[in-house]
């Protein structure tokens, strides 16, 4: 079985569920899991986790994601994209200017109203299936941070522009309110997902490619050690008179390590490794009780 995250090109067509799918016939195994949707139509980073990396979906989840959005001005959509039902045309007589401020005020933190199609759900059932059958119902506002907002291309009444955002942003949306506070409504026409925290897109592989690294036996190369993620943290080994404690998940003191721990923030979190340089997962260290607890195990 594979373990690790493998940044898969998520191509136009295809559902999050799609690639999961067909990596399962890729990879020859069921444990598997995406990091969070990305709609049919848009293209770019889908991080799918394997084997114990899946316990890591909703960590991959929350990092900042960045996209390239093309939006055209004058029009609404009951889905907010190109791809639905035309609600509305309007004429656009605001000038580029005001489009490209319009567009930079929306950096900051924000409240968003999620999309009737989404798969968010409302009483144990998803908004797109709701909306499908002709029904609108209220949706809470939510936060939303946009960190950078730059415009890339501007051929009125179109505009590229890239975003950088936190977890649960919906730039479709995005582009229909930045079309509602010009007055003249507007629809995304693409979307391009280019980063999923430390993921990029220059660096993905379409599922194609991994089809072919499998046939060649080399499926591995492409795949991202779990550990990778934590390269940050310090990491600790733990001495062999100690490995049945990781073993069974439980909680070490500084004296199972083979190292001098030193003096340790309350709170900090380490990789912990056995003594056969085996990574076992994420330990988060309590002063008051001078414990190191588990936080996430990784090791099968």
């Amino acid at each position: 079985m594979y373990h690790g995250i493998i940044n898969v090109y998520k191509e136009a067509g295809y559902t999050s569920h799609d690639v999961v799918a067909r990596l399962r016939g890729i990879c020859g195994q069921k444990k598997i899991g995406h990091t969070g949707t990305l709609d049919p139509d848009a293209v770019g980073v889908l991080p799918v986790c394997l084997g114990n990396g899946t316990r890591l979906c909703d960590m991959l989840t929350d990092r900042r994601k960045e996209y390239i959005a093309s939006l055209r001005l004058g029009m609404v959509t009951d889905t907010q994209d190109i791809s639905g039902k035309i609600l509305e045309e309007r004429e656009v007589l605001v000038s580029p200017s005001k489009v490209k401020n319009a567009i930079l005020s929306f950096l900051g933190e924000s409240m968003q109203i999620p999309p009737m199609y989404s798969a968010l759900k409302v009483n144990g059932k998803k908004l797109y299936e709701l909306a499908r059958e002709g029904k609108e119902v209220e949706r809470a506002a939510r936060p939303i941070t946009v960190y950078a907002i730059e415009i890339l291309k501007e051929e009125h009444p179109d505009y590229v522009f890239k975003v950088e955002c936190s977890k649960g942003t919906y730039i479709r949306t995005l582009c229909n309110d930045i079309g509602e506070q010009l007055g003249c409504g507007a629809v995304m026409t693409k979307l391009i997902r280019s980063r999923v925290g430390e993921f990029e897109i220059e660096k993905a592989y379409t599922l194609d490619e991994l089809q072919n690294l499998s046939h060649q036996g080399i499926l591995s190369d492409a795949i991202v050690p779990v550990e990778k993620m934590f390269e940050a943290y310090p990491a600790l080994i733990v001495k062999e008179s100690s490995h049945k404690v990781i073993q069974n998940g439980n909680q070490l003191r500084k004296e199972d390590f083979e190292q001098e721990t030193g003096e340790i923030p309350d709170g900090k979190e380490i990789r912990v490794y056995s003594h056969q340089n085996i990574f076992f997962g994420i330990y988060r260290y309590e002063k008051r009780r001078r414990l190191f607890s588990p936080v996430k195990m990784f090791f099968v």
